[in-house]
């Protein structure tokens, strides 16, 4: 309940502002005035001017939020965090509090004051206090506030100050507008158009050349040694302890499968369901209008225009459950498919629909749910079961090394030579159990760390811990030419091709910088493409990121050279051009409401933050530490 009514000043608009508020509040004042703040009441957390902050207030944001904090951070359990951890925490989240409290003292003083029926309507208006017929049910209500040990007067309170600080933010946000001619300078900018004719010289596609004698091979061996030599090897133990490896040692019962399963019950038993596109309205004549035009043109789109202000709308995957109306319920779902219905009479008004798909019920049975249950169990669970065993895996490694790793930790162990490139002496991956970054960073590790050193458990990245233990290093070593005269050819070939494009890259290029055009091209191997269009509005997936970094400085006839990791490229700009009209009005429309809505939110944070300066808080330490300890946490935090 306490996180519902707080998202909607949070993850709004006015969230936003608040977010940046707080950094800002955090970055400049860190913790806050505690100097003019040294009583020893603890009854109250912070002041802002005039207004209050109860130590029971954040000990409520204390209890609410923790857990979803801390589990971002890895830790399934808050209370095991340290004292100084649980009180920066504690500090973040009164940050958030304050920055509300500031906006409630300026509204204070501005004499700003809402009236009990907006907070009456407010009320009536959330989709958490409504019943099954979508209207405010007071039954509802006083269960929501009973689950969440919450009394009316506090919701009404928590509502009347978010009410408050959306009146007075609103009309900055609101207001600002955006000029004409910044916008049209913007659209110019992202709109203007370049043609761009481009030539693609693959490496692969030039021809190979016949094998050289003996003496360039050696020139070519002789030059470039590192090519021709064994790489280091490195023989290393190494145990990983990951969400993955211990996926397979966690288990559920019957007696937990079967809890999930009736839990999720609607989902592995699923009645038939509907797609339905339904329009309302309040008058009859205007749904016959609907029905008839509809039925007529068989076209959604053109029936959602036939009377202006009927209420239109797509229910994909309808079950009866989600309608909250018994007639229109009972019509729904006893249409024939694709035909057009109504208008029928219903609680809401007058409707016309047309269910588009039936799906016929099905149900999963216990038996076949399982896998599915026991996977997505494993997933949830692992990454706290690896917080757990990693102390048991840490003993373990103290105690015998990489040698007696227990099988019951679910710890992936290997041992094995390879590169520092992660590959075996046969040049095949090394199946270390582990990918991506964490891959890298046991790789590293191996390469970094010294033979006989005692193996050590180190985090990597996500929630990821491994041990290495290097047994013995294999130096790299040249290879003579007559080892590697096979490897000395196709590298020398490779190198020819290589070179062989860019010859021809380059002689095209500086023919186009000198014309500023390409020439039709019929060599081999070389491919054109003509008149691609670029934007910064809209770039175009066909020109390679090698040129597309260049050309949004070009004017038309300049040329660029680029190249990848196996082909070059050459472009050419052939014409510059603003369309007319650079954008559509939809899209003209959305740039100018979202720059609009940028700068009421950066006008409404420079009030907050001026906010701050002219109400700094005072903060009470000592009812921190009084509403951490009755939040269910504790210990001094410096």
């Amino acid at each position: 309940m306490i996180s519902y009514l707080r998202r909607v000043l949070v993850e709004s608009w006015l969230g936003r502002v608040v977010a940046i508020v707080i950094f800002l509040a955090f970055v400049g004042w860190g913790i806050g005035d505690v100097i003019g703040f040294m009583s020893e009441e603890t009854d109250v957390v912070a002041r802002v001017g005039q207004h209050r902050i109860p130590t029971r207030d954040l000990a409520m944001a204390l209890r609410s939020e923790m857990p979803t904090i801390t589990q971002q951070m890895g830790i399934k359990d808050p209370a095991t965090m340290s004292p100084i951890m649980q009180g920066q925490i504690a500090h973040q989240i009164l940050q958030r509090l304050i920055a509300q409290a500031e906006l409630l003292e300026a509204a204070r003083q501005l004499k700003i004051i809402v009236p009990d029926s907006a907070i009456r309507e407010e009320v009536f208006s959330l989709p958490y206090f409504k019943g099954p017929t979508g209207q405010f049910d007071r039954s509802v209500f006083n269960q929501r506030l009973s689950a969440q040990g919450l009394s009316e007067q506090q919701v009404l309170d928590m509502i009347r100050d978010d009410l408050t600080v959306r009146t007075l933010l609103q009309p900055m946000a609101q207001g600002a507008t955006i000029s004409t001619t910044l916008l049209d300078t913007l659209v110019n900018y992202g709109a203007k158009t370049r043609l761009v004719d481009l030539v693609s010289i693959p490496v692969a596609a030039q021809p190979a050349q016949p094998e050289p004698d003996t003496a360039t091979l050696q020139r070519y061996y002789a030059n470039h040694p590192w090519q021709f030599s064994t790489p280091e090897l490195r023989h290393a133990r190494i145990v990983v302890l990951s969400a993955q490896t211990v996926a397979d040692t966690i288990t559920m019962d019957d007696a937990q499968l079967k809890h999930v399963y009736e839990e999720q019950s609607s989902r592995y038993n699923v009645p038939e369901t509907r797609d339905i596109q339904l329009i309302t309205t309040p008058s009859e004549a205007d749904a016959l209008k609907i029905a008839d035009t509809w039925k007529e043109k068989g076209d959604w789109k053109a029936a959602q225009t036939v009377v202006k202000g009927a209420a239109a709308v797509e229910m994909p995957g309808a079950r009866p459950t989600t309608v909250p109306s018994d007639i229109l319920k009972q019509a729904l779902f006893q249409a024939p498919l694709t035909q057009v219905t109504g208008p029928i009479k219903t609680e809401m008004g007058w409707a016309v629909f047309r269910v588009t798909k039936i799906t016929p019920a099905h149900s999963t049975s216990l038996a076949d749910a399982k896998p599915e249950i026991l996977q997505q169990y494993r997933a949830a669970m692992a990454p706290s079961v690896v917080t757990e065993r990693r102390r048991q895996l840490q003993d373990a490694i103290a105690g015998k090394g990489l040698d007696a790793i227990p099988d019951t930790l679910g710890a992936a162990a290997i041992s094995g030579s390879l590169d520092a490139q992660g590959n075996t002496a046969e040049k095949q991956p090394a199946p270390i159990p582990a990918s991506g970054k964490v891959r890298d960073a046991i790789i590293h590790q191996v390469f970094t760390q010294n033979t006989g050193d005692n193996p050590n458990l180190i985090e990597g990245p996500d929630n990821t811990w491994f041990a290495v233990a290097v047994d013995s290093i294999t130096p790299a070593a040249p290879r003579t030419f007559e080892q590697a005269r096979a490897d000395v050819v196709a590298a020398w070939q490779a190198a020819t091709r290589h070179h062989t494009a860019d010859q021809q890259a380059t002689a095209l290029f500086l023919a186009a910088r000198q014309k500023g055009s390409i020439a039709d091209q019929n060599t081999a191997g070389v491919q054109i493409v003509r008149d691609i269009p670029f934007s910064l509005a809209k770039p175009n997936k066909a020109l390679p990121p090698e040129v597309v970094s260049y050309l949004s400085h070009m004017q038309a006839g300049q040329a660029v050279m680029a190249e990848n990791a196996d082909t070059f490229f050459v472009a050419v700009v052939s014409k510059v051009f603003v369309p007319n009209p650079p954008a559509s009005a939809d899209m003209l429309q959305k740039l100018k409401n979202n720059l609009a809505q940028a700068y009421g939110d950066d006008l409404a944070a420079s009030y907050v933050q001026a906010l701050n300066k002219r109400l700094p808080p005072h903060i009470n330490n000592a009812a921190i530490q009084a509403a951490l300890s009755a939040a269910g946490f504790g210990g001094p935090a410096q």
